[in-house]
């Protein structure tokens, strides 16, 4: 966990973000609730770049909330790649699908309201690259989900598995989005179909390789 200072010396020293993301980082945090929420600047910058170099043709998104992330990584698609992007809450759509339709790369971004966990598998699409950054209480469930739909060798990125540090304060032992997160956790160093590695960027990122 970094602080303020080093990441804004983080930021000063990296790709910027173009206009339009900034200005959507800016609404969602005046208009929305939980603004942190969206992924920002550094961890934007980095979801970009390895899309470019994962080259992904299929992304799966759960949890799309003011749509950051997915216009970050639709930023790094070929033209012909596409994000699906799934989103529970259905109070967010009058917000973030303008943002995703009047994106320069908003025809690249499939934005759908529902359960990702119910609606994901009959889409019948073998996906290259997940972002999981939905409810944490359900992680487990989603990853469960997630898995037989990608392809071997892909990956999946999965947001917030450090949980601002709550995951080793036992003061959070019984919250249920803290236990949800741990449970992935664990479950995820044990399962021997995947590799991955915690990044302890932002609020912690776990990239798994599917084998």
């Amino acid at each position: 966990m970094m602080n303020d200072e080093l990441e804004q010396y983080i930021r000063a020293h990296i790709e910027p973000e173009s206009d339009y993301l900034r200005r959507l980082w800016r609404e969602t945090n005046i208009r929305t609730v939980h603004g942190r929420m969206a992924s920002g600047h550094l961890q934007g910058r980095l979801l970009k770049l390895l899309v470019m170099m994962m080259r992904p043709r299929n992304i799966l998104e759960v949890g799309t909330f003011s749509g950051y992330s997915a216009l970050c990584m639709a930023e790094g698609l070929d033209p012909d790649g596409r994000v699906w992007t799934f989103e529970i809450n259905d109070e967010m759509e009058d917000f973030t699908r303008p943002w995703i339709e009047g994106s320069p790369v908003g025809n690249r971004v499939n934005f759908i309201i529902g359960d990702a966990n119910v609606l994901a598998p009959q889409l019948g699409i073998t996906f290259d690259m997940a972002f999981l950054d939905g409810d944490k209480r359900t992680y487990l469930e989603t990853y469960e989900t997630v898995l037989p739909l990608l392809r071997p060798g892909g990956f999946i990125l999965a947001d917030n598995t450090l949980w601002d540090g709550h995951v080793v304060d036992p003061e959070y032992d019984r919250d249920r989005q803290t236990q949800g997160i741990e449970h992935f956790n664990d479950f995820i160093a044990a399962d021997v179909r995947v590799e991955n590695v915690i990044l302890p960027l932002r609020d912690g990122l776990t990239m798994i390789r599917k084998k």
